[in-house]
């Protein structure tokens, strides 16, 4: 039989897959951190016919001829350039820019993707569409632990900020220099108890012919400080104030004359809060906001690099498992140098551009047709060959 038969059916059958990849990547254009892929042609095997010869004196060397036989596929390859944004404003939704993978779980498998449509289970677990579930860092007491194993990132649904005990509190504002010798005024500061009960601190300002009186009372305990205050009505002596173990500060209070602005500007105490809503920092931070106020880190995602990311294989619903070509992932915390960093309520879209993949469709059809061209030319010598016996 010909050669040039076998080689036309090689041609249909590597065109066909290059109208595979292509139709492939064509279908999943809106499909969220899709990376198109480019099929890679190569030729078979040659048969030789005339070995190369060598010159000697008086003949020249002769080339050697060969016929090839067709062509087969080389590779498929993935294009992992930066596909463009869109936005949700859905805060589970994120996208990373950079090289990074986010990294999932399902059962015991790890999968790798650049989707980031998730979304919180039952569980609080952050989780694919899928039900693949998210890996990062954890955190203690709003400490991400980057050093150690990652693990499932968790939103604490039924989680609780701790209290904390007041140990400090602090004043600001004027005290009126022309008041009244034996004048007064008050100011309640909210205090918290380790267990995060509140009570009332009382501070009652009493002016003197040196300046004023401090005096604070917190059930039974109290204490006492005077303050003096120079001609310019800066603080000249006594800024603190100690009651029961709370350090009142009065560094930041002034004495000039007709201002009554004294007030309490904070104090470090907290009760203990519940879990009211949360959100993601470009660092890949889960920030958890409680009722009383305070904001805690609760965990931290994970991203994964490759040595050569073209290695991956593909796992779909747009993952990818790491094989011995790709090299072991290497995790780290999203903004380290390589990994990319995170943008929440956007998703990252198909890289796909459709004008390539269109005139792809061109080259795929008319390689296509031409090879078929070949097997039917081949045929129609085959033909006169039976026909030289009539």
């Amino acid at each position: 039989m010909l050669r040039s038969l076998y080689s036309g059916i090689s041609g249909l059958r590597s065109h066909q897959t290059m109208l595979d990849v292509t139709g492939n990547n064509i279908a999943n254009v809106n499909t969220a951190g899709f990376k198109a892929s480019t099929t890679q042609f190569q030729d078979t095997l040659s048969q030789m016919t005339q070995g190369a010869g060598g010159p000697q004196t008086g003949v020249g060397g002769t080339n050697p001829a060969q016929v090839g036989l067709g062509v087969q596929v080389a590779g498929i390859s993935t294009n992992f350039a930066q596909g463009s944004a869109q936005a949700t404003g859905k805060a589970t939704d994120l996208m990373i820019s950079g090289d990074g993978f986010f990294v999932t779980r399902l059962g015991n498998d790890t999968v790798y993707t650049r989707a980031g449509s998730f979304d919180f289970d039952a569980q609080g677990r952050l989780t694919s569409a899928d039900g693949k579930i998210v890996q990062g860092y954890s955190a203690t007491d709003g400490v991400v632990n980057e050093g150690g194993a990652v693990g499932d990132i968790t939103l604490p649904l039924n989680g609780a900020s701790p209290a904390r005990v007041t140990t400090q509190a602090t004043l600001s504002g004027n005290l009126p220099s022309d008041t009244a010798v034996n004048g007064t005024l008050e100011r309640d500061v909210k205090v918290y108890d380790a267990a995060g009960n509140e009570s009332t601190l009382a501070l009652t300002f009493t002016r003197t012919a040196g300046g004023w009186t401090v005096e604070g009372e917190r059930g039974t305990q109290s204490g006492t400080t005077n303050l003096t205050f120079g001609a310019n009505g800066t603080l000249t002596g006594g800024g603190q104030l100690a009651v029961g173990g709370i350090t009142v500060e009065l560094g930041g209070v002034t004495g000039f004359a007709a201002l009554n602005t004294v007030a309490v500007s904070g104090q470090n105490g907290r009760e203990a809060g519940t879990l009211q809503g949360f959100s993601l920092s470009k660092d890949g931070t889960l920030v958890g906001q409680f009722s009383n106020g305070e904001s805690l880190a609760v965990g931290r995602i994970a991203l994964a690099t490759f040595a050569n990311a073209g290695g991956l294989e593909k796992a779909g619903s747009s993952g990818y498992r790491a094989t011995a070509n790709s090299g072991d992932a290497q995790v780290g915390a999203p903004g380290s140098p390589g990994v990319g960093s995170i943008t929440s309520g956007t998703l990252e879209m198909s890289n796909v551009d459709l004008s390539q993949e269109f005139t792809n469709l061109i080259v795929a059809q008319r390689g296509f047709q031409a090879n078929a061209r070949i097997i039917t030319t081949s045929d129609e010598v085959l033909q006169e060959l039976t026909n030289l016996k009539r």
